[in-house]
């Protein structure tokens, strides 16, 4: 991990944005669509940490930014050029525009100020979603990511962010994927190569926020 004094100048709550990927009901919620990714993130406390994450940013003054992943009922416009698209309109929980699987978890604060963007295909919240204009107009220059999964949104989020000249910063406990050992197996040998890997406790006393443990899971 970087030195302390450069994981705090990556923070500063005026350039920075923590972004919180796909932590949505029907995501992660109870009754999810992918019951083993939403099992993870709760009984590890991965979604906990995201919420605290989000108040610490809130009380800060540093951008929130949610991206929801959704789809329409009549499925127009969304992308079917890869399994993991075909599969998903299969699942018994569908994440539909207007639906409660597409709000966000009950455990994260969502305030007045924050960004909420939904897009209708693709893999990552910052591609050919208009992400990247809003966070250059509001001067951000390090995306903190957070949520799931590390099987595919969250490295795509990361590299893209990476690609576009943001610093990336990914607490390792705030985000999840399935089985753990691959989780940790992406963020140990890849994300690490391309992004400041940090934890939630790291973050949060840069942003002299309590630690989590707090909130209900």
């Amino acid at each position: 991990m970087d030195a302390p004094d450069r994981l705090a100048a990556l923070l500063d709550p005026a350039t920075t944005a923590l972004l919180t990927v796909e932590c949505q009901r029907g995501v992660v919620g109870p009754g999810a669509a992918l019951p083993e990714l939403a099992h993870a993130v709760r009984a590890s406390g991965v979604l906990a940490r995201v919420a605290a994450l989000v108040d610490a940013a809130h009380g800060t003054g540093a951008t929130v930014l949610h991206a929801i992943a959704e789809r329409r009922p009549d499925g127009r416009g969304a992308s079917r050029n890869a399994r993991l698209f075909r599969a998903a309109e299969r699942l018994p929980v569908q994440q539909l525009a207007g639906s409660p699987a597409t709000r966000i978890a009950e455990e994260i604060t969502v305030a007045d100020g924050d960004l909420v963007v939904r897009r209708l295909h693709g893999l990552s919240p910052l591609a050919g979603t208009g992400v990247d204009a809003l966070l250059r107009n509001l001067g951000v220059r390090t995306v903190v990511v957070t949520g799931v999964s590390l099987n595919v949104a969250v490295p795509n989020t990361v590299f893209d962010a990476v690609n576009l000249g943001y610093e990336a910063v990914v607490p390792a406990d705030a985000v999840a994927g399935v089985p753990a050992d691959y989780a940790d197996a992406v963020v140990r040998h890849t994300l690490a190569l391309v992004s400041t890997v940090t934890t939630t406790a790291e973050v949060l006393a840069r942003w002299a926020a309590p630690a989590p443990g707090l909130r209900r899971a």
